[in-house]
C-alpha cells in the first residue's frame, strides 16, 4: 500500500433495500475497518445495524422494504421518488465505491442510473439476483453497470460466466457460518423409534406463500398423523406471521405447537426429524441442520401466467428450484410444485422421511456434502472476503 492510500479516507456509499441487507452491510463495515481503521467513511441508505455502524440513512428503509406485487404496486410512486433521491444522492457524496446489497427491483434501479451519469463510480453487487433460476437474461445486463458480484451461493459464479454476467466471486452464505446454532448438540434430535418424531412445517415468510401452503400443509399433517400417531408438529413462525398462521391453524384437525423467533426456530430444526417447507432459504438451512425435506411451492397467479408462456419464452433457467439441490448438483430433494403439491402426495413424501428409507438416506447422504461446497479456506469469514474484494474493486491493495 502506497503512503498516499494509507492516509486517504475511503468513503462507500451504501444502498440496501430490506433488513436481511442491513445486516450484512454492517458486517461488511466492521471488515473494512478492521482492514483500514478510521480511513472508512460511511453514507447512504440503511436501518438500524447499519445506523449503528454510522451509516445516516438518507430516509427510513421501510419506505421501500415492501414484498409481493400489490404492497409493491401501492407503494410505487414513493418507491420510485426514493430512487431518484438514492441516485441523486450517490451523484452528491461521489463515493470511491457504491455497494448495493440484495433488492434488485430498487438497488438495481439505482446503480443502472448511477452509472449513466457518474460512471467513474465502481459499482459492487453482494448477493446476486436469481439470474439462475429467473429471467437469466439480466445476468447480461447486470454486466453493463455492475464491475463486481459477490455471490452467496457457491454454484452462481459459474452460472454468472455462463450466461454472461458481471465478474462474480463466492463469498460465503451466512448459514454456513452459523453451524452450532442449525446442527444438534449430542441428545438433541432423538432417533427415530425412540419416542415421539418431531415434524416441522414451515409454510413460508410471506402471506402470499402461508395463504398458498397452509391448507394444503394442515391437510397433509393429518394424513400423517393418521398414519403415523408418534409424530408431534411444530410450525416456526416468523412474527409478522404468526397471528395469521395461528389464525390459519384453527380449522387442521391436528394442532401444531407453534413458535417464533430466531432462536425458537432454529432449535426446533435441531430436534427434527423430517420437514415439510415451503421453498426458499429455509431449505438450505434444514439442509445444513441435517433434517429430511419435503419442498413445496404453490405459485401465485402472476408468475403461473408467465409458467403457461414459457414454452415460448425462456423465462426458468433451472430444472429444481431447491437450493440445496443447486448447491449440490443433484436432486436428492423432491419438491413438489403446483398440482404435485397435494395434501395425498406430500403426506407420502413426508411419511417415507419419518421411517428408515432409501429416501431418508439419500438426502442424509447429501447432505454430508454441503460443508465441503460452502466452507470458505479456513480463517477467512463471509464479511471479510466482501470487504476484501470491495477493496479490491475500488483499487486499494491492502
Amino acid at each position: 500500500m502506497s503512503e498516499l492510500e494509507a492516509i486517504k479516507p475511503f468513503k462507500l456509499f451504501f444502498v440496501v433495500g430490506e433488513e436481511s441487507g442491513d445486516q450484512l452491510g454492517a458486517e461488511v463495515i466492521k471488515a473494512l475497518r478492521a482492514r483500514i481503521g478510521d480511513r472508512l467513511e460511511v453514507c447512504g441508505l440503511g436501518g438500524e445495524r447499519m445506523a449503528a455502524q454510522g451509516v445516516q440513512s438518507i430516509f427510513p428503509l421501510h419506505d421501500i422494504a415492501v414484498m409481493g406485487i400489490t404492497a409493491v404496486l401501492e407503494r410505487l410512486p414513493t418507491i420510485i421518488r426514493r430512487v431518484h433521491q438514492t441516485v441523486d444522492a450517490v451523484i452528491a457524496e461521489q463515493p470511491d465505491l457504491l455497494l448495493i446489497i440484495d433488492s434488485p427491483d430498487f438497488t438495481h434501479n439505482v446503480a443502472k442510473r448511477v452509472r449513466k451519469k457518474a460512471p467513474h463510480i465502481p459499482v459492487v453487487d453482494y448477493v446476486s439476483p436469481s439470474v439462475w433460476a429467473w429471467r437469466p437474461g439480466r445476468a447480461k445486463k447486470m454486466a453493463a453497470y455492475v464491475d463486481q458480484l459477490l455471490a452467496l451461493l457457491p454454484f452462481e459464479p459459474d452460472a454468472h460466466k455462463r450466461l454472461g454476467g458481471p465478474p462474480c466471486d463466492y463469498v460465503g452464505h451466512p448459514l454456513i457460518e452459523r453451524l452450532d446454532d442449525l446442527r444438534p448438540a449430542a441428545g438433541e434430535r432423538a432417533e427415530l423409534g425412540d419416542g415421539k418424531k418431531q415434524l416441522v412445517v414451515l409454510p413460508g415468510s410471506r402471506t402470499s406463500e402461508v395463504s398458498r401452503l397452509l391448507e394444503p400443509f394442515g391437510k397433509a399433517v393429518e394424513l400423517i398423523c393418521a398414519q403415523d400417531p408418534d409424530v408431534e408438529v411444530i410450525i416456526p413462525a416468523v412474527p409478522h406471521q404468526e397471528q395469521r398462521i395461528r389464525e390459519g391453524v384453527k380449522s387442521w384437525k391436528v394442532q401444531p405447537r407453534i413458535v417464533t423467533g430466531e432462536a425458537e426456530k432454529f432449535a426446533a430444526l435441531r430436534c427434527a426429524n423430517a420437514a415439510l417447507a415451503a421453498s426458499g432459504t429455509v431449505s438450505l438451512e434444514l439442509a445444513i441442520a441435517g433434517v429430511p425435506m419435503v419442498i413445496a411451492y404453490k405459485l401465485d397467479w402472476f408468475f403461473r401466467r408467465l409458467k403457461q408462456i414459457n414454452r415460448f419464452i425462456k423465462i426458468v433457467a433451472v430444472d429444481t428450484i431447491v437450493l440445496p439441490n443447486l448447491v449440490l448438483g443433484d436432486h436428492s430433494i423432491k419438491e413438489y410444485i403446483e398440482e404435485e403439491a397435494s395434501p395425498e402426495a406430500l403426506s407420502k413424501g413426508v411419511l417415507a422421511l419419518l421411517s428408515d428409507s432409501p429416501e431418508r438416506q439419500a438426502q442424509l447422504d447429501a447432505f454430508s456434502r454441503i460443508d465441503e461446497k460452502m466452507r470458505l479456506p479456513e480463517g477467512e469469514s463471509q464479511a471479510g472476503k466482501a470487504a476484501r474484494i470491495i477493496l479490491e474493486t475500488a483499487g486499494l491493495s491492502v
